[in-house]
């Protein structure tokens, strides 16, 4: 997407189409059906151009997160459709997202993870269906609280087996199934137990 044809709410719709369609109409993450039904989830579309630009709108969520009790907003994803477009800038940004967090004194309260269009995981190959449990329309910086991700994995059974589980579905889904899944015109799966 160029600057030319950047448009936030459309963005947003693709997120929300992602969102509802992928990771919680796949169930690849068992806790954010919950947290997006309460209207928990902040999605900020950035409009940063340069790393530098994003990583200082990182920390304004990072402090936003911080400051705002969970019951406001539990959980926010940075879109950020005009930089880091390479999966390996991205990768590489990671590190400083991650020293942006100890520098606010805020490693152990809040985690980023992260989602990418071309996510690849360190022992797969590009074309390796497996990434796609990773993959967003747009890269994503997803920013957590510890104290949330805590209490789901808890509550959660075996959380060990979610990402097998979720490996299976995206398996069984391919590349033209995940396609199709977020197409506009798709209305989606039926929700998975």
């Amino acid at each position: 997407m160029t600057d030319d044809a950047f448009d936030p709410d459309a963005v947003e719709r693709g997120v929300r189409r992602w969102l509802e369609r992928a990771v919680i109409g796949l169930n690849l993450c068992p806790f954010a059906r919950a947290v997006y039904a309460k209207g928990q989830v902040r999605i900020v579309v950035s409009d940063a151009s340069t790393p530098r630009a994003l990583l200082a709108q990182l920390g304004e969520e990072m402090a936003l997160l911080r400051d705002t009790p969970a019951e406001g907003i539990d959980t926010t994803l940075l879109v950020h459709p005009l930089v880091l477009a390479e999966f390996l800038d991205f990768n590489d940004f990671l590190d400083e997202a991650d020293a942006l967090l100890e520098a606010m004194e805020l490693d152990g309260v809040l985690q980023v993870a992260s989602f990418h269009p071309d996510y690849q995981f360190a022992d797969s190959g590009p074309d390796d269906v497996e990434n796609l449990t990773n993959r967003a329309p747009w890269p994503i910086l997803h920013l957590l609280r510890e104290d949330s991700v805590a209490r789901a994995v808890e509550a959660f059974p075996d959380p060990d087996a979610i990402v097998q589980r979720n490996i299976e579905r995206v398996r069984a889904l391919g590349f033209d199934g995940w396609q199709r899944l977020l197409a506009d015109d798709d209305p989606g799966p039926p929700p998975t137990p």
